[in-house]
């Protein structure tokens, strides 16, 4: 009867644990049921995360262009390859959608890729043993071209699957590489580092959108997913105030000196001064920002070096003169040897020339004449003065990263009276060419910029458009005519140091520089006949300039019959003298060869072919008649427009053919191309020599046409 009574107790203690428990569990579910939650997770949002897919929607990086549109920099799509391995993928499907045959998949894929065939079976292998949904194929599957993955697609290979990113693209290589910079992807972003890329990286950049929607165990949509959309807003488009066709020209030029004369570095800066426009930058050592591997400088030093510059600051010297009213250049003082005490003395190449005018001092780039201009004629603290009106102790307030200013190196007798002829102060080529806008443009020293505007590229507004500004007026207008045409008899006196600048059409006004470079071991300077920088500073036409330029060649390999102009003189000449055909601007010094006249066009709209031609004859034009065709569809002159004797005159027919071209100059043929709307590509500099496109071949539009020139 005890025992029945315990086993009851037992039985009702059993039942009540497992009513209570029942019931606790119940108002749980009951619970969880109303709240929809569990340990403060939100169980709906939950499920839903888990069968959410999210992905970024990266936005398009704005592109890089010239002043003209053309493309420097932009967005490349590359793609990554990978492999689905499980066979779950092909459930419920009319033919597999993965992986069936590994070796074959291999063997395929790593032939157009380039990757290792066994490792390529490895990782499906590896995969499949290990029950992996899929597999990826390392480095060798990434960053593969349109190219190879339209291979790989067409060899409709079951599970191969591709997901797509950009990479950042320069078109033209080193083309003002050092300028446009490098952008590289960064933790999932491409990030620029160096140049405009890095400068204008937010508005490059854009913002990047999203996209989700819930999904099946098997990564298909929902039939009502809940998608939900973010869009990206690509990044702005930034044009330049860089040309293509005259950085290509300084290109090509750099290079041609760089593989002839081998220099330690050349840098060169082309400006309009009136707006401070640079339409041409470069330096070398450069670098292919498409494969920045063993790159020997990043800087820009055009902007990032400061150097002694040598003579070529004598033209500042002179312009503080004669705004000072001290400079009189008939004027006659020895040459040869200014002392600045028992110890320091400056002297003249070739030990001088005798008592000679302060004109001539200057046209043979005499270091005792400017020194005297210093100590005895305006005074060393007034020209301290105009040394800072010039901005030579700041930067120049140029639109790019990286700019360092040089030093004004003022401290004692021997250098202040050294920095009258450039040496032991600073200065950066972009501080040199800015400066001298003064002198160029009516004593308005103006800022210099690389970007002209940047644009939004979806309404095609602009968001900011660079502007003149004038930042200081140093000198006078009367000032700096004066100073030009001193700087234009350097170049053509017969005692100038700067006739081997001479442009062939052009007149030119500019300063030679040959600068001593201090030894970093010794700290003194150095000693043989490669151990300078050779520079130009120069502006044409001479009486109204429309392009200044600055170049430097630091340290070439001369030989014993070869000048230290030499390296320069072919850059400064080829550049500026291209470059104003190529703009169009008339020349000046045509009549000073023979006796060229000018004629006016007559009215030539809606003329045969024939008669347009017999009418150009009529002026004295070499007339290029393009095609077979009989009407006229454009022309390089127009009705009314003033044109020289011998002048080359274009007619492109209804049907064009190419021209034979050996023998045109790069602005007949750049020329040419724009009429013809074909992608020229010009290689070296001088006159034509060779074209890619046969004579008489038929035309189209964008057609590609390379033209090797040859001095």
């Amino acid at each position: 009867m005890k025992k029945n009574k315990t086993t009851q107790r037992m039985a009702m203690f059993l039942l009540s644990a497992f009513a209570l428990l029942f019931l606790v569990l119940a108002g749980r579910f009951l619970f969880i049921q109303a709240s929809g939650e569990v340990a403060g997770v939100n169980l709906k949002e939950f499920a839903e995360s888990k069968r959410t897919d999210s992905y970024t929607l990266e936005a398009t990086r704005g592109k890089i262009l010239d002043r003209n549109g053309m493309e420097l920099a932009y967005d490349q799509p590359t793609y990554s390859i990978y492999a689905i391995v499980s066979e779950k993928y092909s459930a419920d499907k009319d033919h597999p959608i993965h992986v069936t045959e590994v070796d074959k998949t291999a063997e395929e894929i790593a032939e157009i890729i380039g990757a290792d065939e066994n490792d390529l079976k490895k990782r499906l292998q590896n995969g499949i043993d290990e029950g992996k949904f899929q597999v990826e194929f390392g480095s060798a599957g990434s960053g593969l071209s349109q190219d190879q993955k339209k291979k790989i697609e067409e060899l409709d290979l079951p599970g191969i699957q591709f997901t797509e990113e950009a990479e950042r693209f320069y078109p033209n290589g080193t083309f003002a590489s050092q300028v446009i910079g490098l952008a590289q992807r960064q933790d999932g972003l491409i990030t620029g580092l160096t140049g405009i890329e890095q400068q204008l990286n937010d508005q490059l950049a854009g913002k990047n959108g999203n996209i989700s929607y819930e999904r099946d165990g098997y990564g298909y949509k929902l039939l009502n997913p809940s998608e939900e959309v973010q869009a990206a807003q690509d990044g702005d488009n930034v044009y330049l105030t860089i040309d293509q066709k005259i950085q290509t020209l300084l290109e090509d030029t750099l290079t041609q000196v760089d593989e002839k004369w081998n220099p330690k570095k050349i840098s060169a800066v082309v400006m309009n001064p009136k707006t401070g426009e640079i339409v041409a930058m470069s330096n070398r050592p450069s670098y292919d920002p498409n494969d920045p591997e063993n790159v020997e400088n990043w800087y820009n030093d055009s902007i990032s070096n400061p150097m002694e510059p040598g003579s070529t600051m004598k033209m500042f010297t002179v312009a503080s003169a004669i705004e000072e009213g001290k400079w009189n250049p008939d004027e006659k003082y020895k040459s040869g040897v200014y002392k600045v005490d028992d110890e320091t003395k400056f002297s003249d190449w070739d030990k001088g020339w005798g008592e000679i005018s302060y004109l001539e001092g200057i046209q043979r780039s005499s270091n005792v004449a400017v020194s005297n201009i210093v100590a005895n004629k305006i005074g060393e603290d007034t020209f301290l003065e105009y040394l800072k009106k010039f901005h030579f102790d700041q930067k120049s307030g140029i639109d790019l990263p990286g700019e360092i200013a040089g030093t004004i190196l003022y401290n004692y007798e021997a250098e202040k009276i050294s920095t009258s002829f450039g040496q032991g102060s600073t200065a950066t080529p972009i501080q040199m060419i800015t400066a001298a806008s003064a002198i160029a443009n009516d004593g308005k020293m103006v800022t210099p910029h690389i970007i002209d505007k940047i644009v939004n590229p979806d309404t095609k507004k602009i968001v900011k458009q660079n502007k003149t500004n004038v930042q200081a007026e140093p000198i006078s207008k009367e000032t700096a005519d004066e100073t030009l045409k001193v700087l234009e008899s350097v170049v053509t006196s017969e005692h100038g140091t700067g006739k081997p600048y001479k442009l062939d059409d052009y007149s030119v006004a500019g300063k030679t520089g040959t600068a001593q470079i201090p030894d970093s071991e010794t700290g003194k300077y150095m000693n043989g006949k490669d151990n300078y920088l050779f520079s130009f500073l120069g502006m044409a036409p001479a009486d109204d300039p429309e392009l200044i330029m600055y170049v430097s060649v630091l340290q070439p390999e001369l030989k014993d019959t070869e000048t230290g102009s030499e390296p320069s003189a072919f850059i400064f000449k080829n550049v500026m003298e291209n470059a104003l055909h190529y703009m169009d601007i008339s020349p000046d010094q045509a009549d000073d060869k023979n006796e060229v006249s000018e004629k006016r066009v007559s009215d030539i709209q809606g003329m045969s072919v024939n008669a347009t031609k017999k009418a150009l004859e009529d002026t004295g034009m070499d007339v290029v008649v393009v095609g077979e065709g009989n009407k006229v569809a454009t022309t390089s002159v127009e009705s009314g427009q003033t044109v020289l004797e011998g002048e080359r005159a274009i007619i492109v027919t209804d049907e064009p053919t190419m021209p034979n071209i050996k023998g045109w100059s790069m602005r007949e043929v750049l020329e040419l191309g724009e009429l013809l709307e074909l992608d020229v590509e010009t290689i070296n500099s001088g006159y034509a020599k060779t074209q890619s496109i046969k004579k008489g071949t038929k035309l189209n539009k964008n057609d590609y046409l390379a033209v090797e020139f040859s001095t």
